[in-house]
């Protein structure tokens, strides 16, 4: 099985493709997961807020997590979030049975003090079984739960089979240097930090701290050079890369339409046939398009990957 607690590189956080009738498009899984691998992504993350699980039926979920999972041989991380244990137990045994590497836990919004927080990661454990391996979801802009660095810590010491942090606070990148800092005082045990966010402070996380992203902009092979170039020690060419990006990564990050930029791409290039969301979801309007349009070509004349007119 493979030591999460050692991931570098990306893990792209996977959209879940439906047709236009809101049915699972599993063609489009199976091309959507090709796309990804072929990008180089070094790990899959998939059932989470970005891939619209809060939408689909539990039996539906894990038919999308077996098929990406008999496609591919990256690790993959199912998210498991659920209003209550049981489902959460059944969806991480599932996950677990298919040969997912780990599951990803989010908090609920109604946890407030440090004390809930690590009792939910504690009573959670303890539903889904101590040798589940796990990544904490840390993000307070969408969930509104604040996690400091000694929670973190907390739940980490107190629960081996915690092997990774998504970091998603914003601001975050002080929090990152605290958790790095715990570890090498020796009072946290190491674990993988990749972030989210879009990758919008992607160039300077990796000068923090982090071992890569697990996110889902619509070009991760930006992602994949910006944490190649920062792991090398060439940070003029991180930046250069992720300054290119920056207009459509802020585009695309957008509460609320975010998501239907980033599948509008994504059909764009091939990735999948329909950029349709489940309901209730967003539309892009035709302006928007058009301003997505003019990002695209000006990307394209520093990033010919961005040129889609050959698709």
């Amino acid at each position: 099985m493979t030591d999460l607690t050692q991931a570098k590189g990306v893990y792209s956080i996977a959209v879940t493709p439906f047709d236009n009738d809101g049915g699972v498009d599993y063609a489009s899984v199976d091309r959507m997961t090709d796309f990804y691998i072929e990008c180089g992504a070094k790990g899959l993350t998939i059932l989470g807020i970005l891939g619209e699980a809060h939408k689909m039926m539990a039996d539906e979920a894990m038919a999308v997590a077996r098929r990406v999972m008999a496609r591919t041989n990256v690790p993959v991380i199912v998210g498991i979030s659920a209003p209550g244990f049981a489902q959460m137990r059944a969806l991480a045994h599932e996950a677990m049975a298919c040969h997912a590497a780990g599951v990803m836990i989010a908090p609920p919004p109604t946890l407030r003090t440090d004390n809930q927080i690590v009792t939910y990661y504690a009573q959670a454990i303890e539903a889904i079984g101590d040798d589940v391996p796990f990544v904490i979801q840390d993000y307070p802009l969408v969930l509104s739960v604040v996690m400091t660095p000694d929670v973190i810590r907390r739940i980490v010491q107190n629960h081996p089979s915690c092997v990774m942090l998504k970091h998603e606070d914003w601001p975050g990148l002080e929090k990152i240097s605290a958790i790095r800092n715990l570890e090498q005082g020796g009072s946290m045990r190491s674990i993988s930090i990749l972030t989210g966010n879009g990758g919008l402070f992607l160039d300077f996380e990796m000068e923090r701290g982090a071992d890569g992203a697990m996110t889902g902009y619509a070009f991760p092979e930006m992602l994949v050079d910006v944490v190649r170039y920062s792991a090398s020690g060439e940070r003029d060419k991180a930046h250069d890369m992720f300054d290119a990006h920056l207009p459509l990564l802020r585009y695309e990050q957008q509460q609320g339409v975010g998501l239907a930029v980033r599948k509008h791409i994504l059909k764009r290039r091939g990735a999948i046939i329909s950029d349709a969301q489940r309901t209730p979801g967003s539309n892009l309007s035709a302006a928007a398009r058009a301003e997505v349009d003019f990002l695209l070509a000006r990307l394209a004349r520093k990033d010919s990957r961005a040129n889609l007119s050959r698709y």
